[in-house]
C-alpha cells in the first residue's frame, strides 16, 4: 500500500442529517478497516441549543452491524481498534471552523455528505463541499444526498463492483489510476472493474500503467467525445458505477471543471460517491 492513500486520520464534518448518517457509516467502516483515528465534528451557532446525545450513535451502528451488543461496555469499542473522538465547535462560520480543524489535525481523508446545507440542524447555510475541497488539499469522499453509497447501513458490508476514473494529461492521470486501485485494495474489496475514461479524440488519451497488485481487478479504458462534465456523468450513469475517482489541481487541467458547483451537479446527477484526490 502506498503511503499516498494510507489512512491514519479520518475526518467527518456532520450536520446530523440523514445524508450525514450515511457518510458517517462510511467513515466508521474506513476507520475500522484502517485503524485510523476518527474525528466526527459538528459546528454550531452560539445561539443553538445542542447536546452530545445528538451525535451519530457509534454503539447503535456497531451493534446493528453485529460487532458488539447494545449492552457492550465502552471498552468493547476500543477492542475493535476504533479510535473515535466527537468534537463540538461554536462558530457562526462553519467553513472557517472546519478549515481551522483541518489545519490543526491534518487528516488523510475527509468523508462528508455533499448536500449538507439541507441538514436537520441547518448549521451549513451555504454550499460548503466545493470550497472545502479547494482549500483543504485533502483526499475527500463526497456522499451525495439520497445516495446509499457502498457501505451498507444494515450490516456494514462493502459493495463495490465498478469504479470510474476520469483521466487526461493533466492533472496526473497516473495519480488517479494508482489512487483508485490503492483505495479499493485498502478496503479489501475484490473482483472490481476499473474503467478509465478520457473525453477527447481517439488516440489523444494519456498513457497510464494499470496496477497489478490485485490479480482479481480488471482494468479497461474508454474514450468519448463531448462536453467533459456531461460525458463523465453520462458514463457514470450508463456504466452503473459505484464510485468515481478523480484528481484535481489548481486552475490547470480539464478535471478542474468538475470543481465548485459542477461537482455538486456531477454528484447529484450520478447519485454516486466521488473521491476527489488533490494532485
Amino acid at each position: 500500500m502506498s503511503t499516498d492513500t494510507q489512512l491514519h486520520r479520518i475526518y467527518h464534518p456532520s450536520d446530523f442529517s440523514e445524508a450525514s448518517q450515511v457518510a458517517f457509516a462510511h467513515a466508521i467502516k474506513f476507520a475500522l478497516l484502517s485503524g485510523a483515528h476518527f474525528h466526527v465534528h459538528h459546528v454550531f451557532d452560539p445561539h443553538e441549543k445542542l447536546s452530545w446525545s445528538e451525535f451519530p450513535g457509534v454503539r447503535e451502528l456497531l451493534s446493528q452491524w453485529g460487532l458488539i451488543t447494545k449492552e457492550s461496555a465502552r471498552e468493547e469499542i476500543g477492542r475493535l481498534g476504533l479510535k473515535i473522538q466527537k468534537v463540538l465547535s461554536e462558530n457562526k462560520d462553519p467553513l472557517d471552523a472546519v478549515l481551522r480543524f483541518l489545519e490543526k489535525h491534518r487528516p488523510d481523508l475527509i468523508v462528508l455528505a455533499a448536500h449538507q446545507h439541507h441538514g436537520v440542524m441547518r448549521w451549513l447555510k451555504k454550499e460548503m463541499a466545493a470550497p472545502l475541497a479547494r482549500h483543504s488539499h485533502v483526499m475527500t469522499l463526497f456522499i451525495p444526498h439520497g445516495c446509499d453509497g457502498f457501505v451498507s447501513m444494515v450490516d456494514g458490508s462493502l459493495f463495490v463492483r465498478r469504479v470510474l476514473v476520469p483521466v487526461d494529461r493533466s492533472p496526473s492521470p497516473q495519480k488517479a489510476v494508482d489512487t483508485a486501485g490503492q483505495f479499493i485494495r485498502q478496503l479489501g474489496v475484490r473482483d472490481v472493474e476499473f474503467i478509465t475514461i478520457h473525453v477527447g479524440a481517439d488516440g489523444d488519451g494519456p498513457s497510464v500503467r494499470f496496477p497489478t497488485e490485485d490479480p482479481t481487478a480488471a482494468w479497461r479504458s474508454v474514450t468519448v467525445k463531448g462536453h467533459v462534465t456531461d460525458s463523465i456523468v453520462h458514463a457514470a450513469r450508463n456504466l452503473d458505477v459505484d464510485l468515481v475517482v478523480m484528481t484535481t489541481s489548481g486552475r490547470h487541467g480539464f478535471l478542474d471543471a468538475l470543481r465548485g458547483s459542477t461537482t455538486e451537479q456531477v454528484l447529484r446527477d450520478t447519485n454516486c460517491p466521488l473521491l476527489a484526490v488533490p494532485e
